[in-house]
């Protein structure tokens, strides 16, 4: 295991810059998931790591060690892909094996390694059988596998569960930590998938832009987001955005939107009155009352047996509301809305970053 410093690393092609100078700190054993749009650099960077793309400037060190110009085979690191890359002329047993075979290993090492990491992966069953033969969520498993004979330092998965089908991604998604869990080798991991994100990740980089926008725990993202792009994001459905103006009279504090709805504010919220402001609630945080001053109507209802997702016009702007109870609301009904205020979020308009 190792920790991975990403100093002051910026990557251009030609006079295009594509990674803006960025910072992260990945400690020993840490799962680290590279999370955001496509285009935003997570892939360029997961590659500088890997050495499969050059540094333009800054410093990247393994296990404290520079490696900017050390080749990738060289960075006691191993990658896992999102397409499997695996030999279909050969068996599972000598995908597993191949890496230690050209790296000369002793025989006894690679027979110990190959079957260590089929314990893991559940594929002794399939070691004989050729990539052809396998489901996909098999062959990801094998490609895993291939990593993990290797021993590396460091893991690096670049989209690794793109390629599956939904119900596959969630039972490998499990898998991936489960195997981190037991292994505690150091991780990064990239996905555009937030849902991937969140559940997996001990620490969630929210890259935009070729930019990092926020660095913590899935929690610390989710409840303290720092401004609109990472607030929404991060959260599935994402968290609704109202326009409006800040207002403060007597001690009371909403947001006014623009068809004179008034959305309550906590009294601490930072912020000038008559600030031009972004209002955010994530869905699960709206309640149902019968005497609201907030009304909204209804446009969809969705019911899914866990929840049921509400899809509403309030003050002029398309909202998603979710509940754990069960409604029966009708397309077109009027319905009182109501933010739980302590759970809601302002945004300065102008700059996009949080003001409470």
């Amino acid at each position: 295991m190792a920790s991975v410093d990403i100093r002051g690393v910026r990557k251009s092609f030609g006079p295009l810059e594509i990674i803006h100078g960025i910072d992260i700190e990945i400690g020993d054993g840490e799962f680290i998931v590279l999370v955001g749009p496509s285009g935003c650099g997570k892939t360029t960077l997961l590659r500088m790591v890997a050495g499969l793309e050059t540094i333009t400037a800054g410093e990247i060190a393994i296990d404290r060690r520079v490696v900017n110009d050390v080749p990738p085979k060289n960075r006691d690191i191993a990658m896992v892909f999102q397409n499997y890359a695996l030999y279909p002329h050969m068996t599972v047993r000598d995908n597993m094996a191949f890496s230690l075979k050209m790296r000369k290993a002793d025989a006894a090492i690679i027979v110990e390694r190959v079957h260590r990491a089929a314990d893991i992966l559940g594929l002794q069953a399939y070691l004989n059988r050729y990539p052809r033969q396998l489901s996909g969520g098999q062959r990801q498993r094998v490609a895993m596998g291939r990593a993990i004979v290797r021993d590396p330092q460091v893991f690096l998965f670049d989209e690794p569960l793109s390629n599956l089908d939904a119900k596959l991604r969630v039972q490998m998604r499990t898998e991936i930590k489960a195997l981190h869990q037991r292994l505690k080798t150091t991780s990064i991991y990239v996905t555009h998938d937030q849902v991937e994100a969140m559940t997996m990740a001990d620490r969630i980089v929210v890259m935009h832009g070729g930019n990092v926008e926020q660095i913590g725990t899935p929690l610390e993202l989710y409840d303290r987001p720092v401004n609109l792009f990472v607030a929404g994001f991060i959260g599935s459905p994402a968290m609704n955005f109202i326009e409006g103006r800040l207002k403060r009279v007597n001690g009371s504090v909403w947001v006014e939107a623009g068809d004179g709805t008034r959305l309550p504010a906590p009294r601490d919220a930072g912020g000038r009155d008559g600030q031009q402001v972004v209002y955010g609630v994530r869905p699960e945080h709206f309640e149902v009352t019968d005497d609201s001053v907030i009304r909204a109507r209804v446009q969809v209802v969705e019911p899914t047996g866990a929840d049921t997702f509400v899809y509403a016009d309030l003050a002029g702007t398309q909202v998603c509301a979710v509940f754990g109870e069960r409604h029966a609301f009708k397309s077109g009904e009027i319905i009182g809305l109501r933010p739980k205020v302590s759970l809601t979020h302002l945004f300065d308009a102008a700059t996009s970053g949080k003001i409470n």
